[in-house]
């Protein structure tokens, strides 16, 4: 039971969350797709994981093209002989006022975190459903609700959770599950990005008194992924710190 001997793919994870979750499934017995866009990350990253003798490989590719995502997915049929976790971590964060995003802004963050989960959704579908067993955990955030400054972020992933719930009512009498973690403030290398006052405010306002780690992702990403976790579908979980308690 457990994970162990599934096929994982998880988008975006040559670093940051996804990196984690990849290690840690691994940790667990599944075999890994690292999957990311940038060739250098993704060998290092699966040489990491072979070098510590799990099952792993590297496939590049930009999860808003239908075209590579389908190539992924073909390409680790033919190496694994199943997909049975897909993590769709990939995501990235153009924000603002309102007034001074551009279009291109707009279309980038959507692409990435909401075209890309579903493309990457679509093309694993045929084969879960075929084997009658499947985990879908799409990674969004606690921004869904709102936030200033993020009016693409937070849309893409407002409609990230929709689609998750849309999923999980389509798949599940097909023994597949889908399921949304909504991290808060979590030590990833988008959040270094942020301003240092920027991160001070935003600690400061943490209920928890800290921001969390990648592991806290990845271990709510084991707990969903798991075998025996047949009857949690269709769920927004929050791994913020309380962070989800209030706005601002």
């Amino acid at each position: 039971m457990g994970v162990e001997n599934r096929v994982a793919i998880i988008t975006g994870s040559a670093s940051g969350m996804g990196r984690d979750t990849a290690f840690k499934l691994a940790e667990h017995g599944a075999r890994i797709v690292i999957n990311d866009v940038v060739e250098d990350k993704v060998e290092q990253t699966a040489k990491e994981l072979r070098d510590k003798g799990y099952d792993a490989i590297g496939i590049v590719a930009d999860i808003s093209s239908k075209s590579d995502v389908e190539s992924m997915v073909e390409e680790t049929i033919s190496s694994f002989g199943s997909i049975d976790i897909l993590v769709n971590n990939a995501g990235l964060e153009r924000g603002g006022a309102l007034r001074k995003l551009s279009e291109q802004d707009w279309d980038l963050t959507l692409n990435v975190n909401l075209k890309g989960p579903f493309l990457c959704s679509q093309a694993v579908h045929g084969y879960m459903v075929d084997q009658k067993r499947g985990r879908i955990i799409n990674i969004a955030s606690r921004a869904w609700l709102g936030g200033p400054g993020q009016a693409p972020y937070s849309s893409a992933k407002a409609g990230l959770v929709g689609l998750t719930r849309t999923l999980a009512l389509e798949l599940g009498r097909k023994g597949i599950t889908s399921n949304c973690i909504a991290p808060g403030l979590i030590e990833t290398p988008m959040w270094y990005e942020l301003p240092e006052k920027t991160r001070d405010f935003l600690s400061a306002k943490q209920p928890s008194g800290s921001i969390g780690e990648g592991d806290d992702i990845a271990n709510t990403v084991l707990y969903l992924a798991d075998d025996e976790t047949v009857y949690v579908t269709g769920q927004v979980l929050y791994v913020c710190g309380g962070r989800s308690l209030f706005s601002g």
